[in-house]
């Protein structure tokens, strides 16, 4: 990969991973209502479901998945039933402690699989697998398992790093969300931010 196309990826990678999106949204939420401890599971799920999606788009699943109408439906609807319940229930946690008693927590493994519900991330991918995997300078590539260890090496940056950012950022507000209600205007806020997410992976 050649310095160019390297510094092209990295400026892609990101505005893709640090601007909002569910990923992001849900770290946030996590470790506001949780703690950065507990959120660290998603934390760390996010990248290795999106290395696993890139190896998938690396052999061809996500041409083939977009290509086939009922299959993209189906991970569309999951995808936006997932984050509505998700909104759903970050609205019925209005204070730290009903944030317990409401099990507002998404596991690892949820975590993982949110990435492959998710038919941004899916055309996310294939836009990575198509400019910088199997093409080179406009030219198909000679040495794609290369190039596809680079980008999936990158995006696995990115996304550990912008996701923990984000969810910083939730647990330092933690001590002032505790106050009054404004725990609860916040999660209406991220909960809202899910479905509008979804509400554009339905139309996409």
């Amino acid at each position: 990969m050649s310095p160019e196309e390297f510094a092209a990826l990295m400026a892609f990678a990101t505005a893709m991973s640090f601007t909002p999106g569910p990923n992001t949204t849900l770290s946030a939420a996590l470790a506001a209502n949780h703690g950065l401890r507990r959120a660290m599971g998603f934390i760390v799920a996010v990248p290795t479901g999106w290395t696993l999606m890139m190896l998938a788009s690396g052999a061809g699943l996500a041409t083939l998945l977009l290509a086939v109408p009922g299959l993209r439906l189906a991970v569309k609807a999951l995808g936006v039933a997932y984050m509505a319940w998700l909104a759903w229930k970050l609205c019925g946690a209005r204070s730290l402690g009903q944030a317990d008693a409401s099990r507002l927590e998404v596991s690892f493994w949820q975590g993982v699989a949110l990435q492959f519900v998710n038919i941004k991330a899916w055309m996310l991918a294939l836009a990575l697998a198509a400019g910088w995997v199997t093409s080179a300078g406009g030219q198909p590539a000679h040495n794609p398992g290369e190039r596809l260890a680079i980008v999936c090496t990158v995006m696995l940056a990115f996304a550990l790093t912008s996701n923990f950012a984000y969810a910083l950022v939730g647990s330092l507000l933690r001590g002032w969300l505790s106050q009054g209600q404004r725990l609860a205007w916040f999660n209406r806020t991220m909960a809202l931010l899910l479905l509008l997410t979804a509400a554009w992976m339905a139309l996409a």
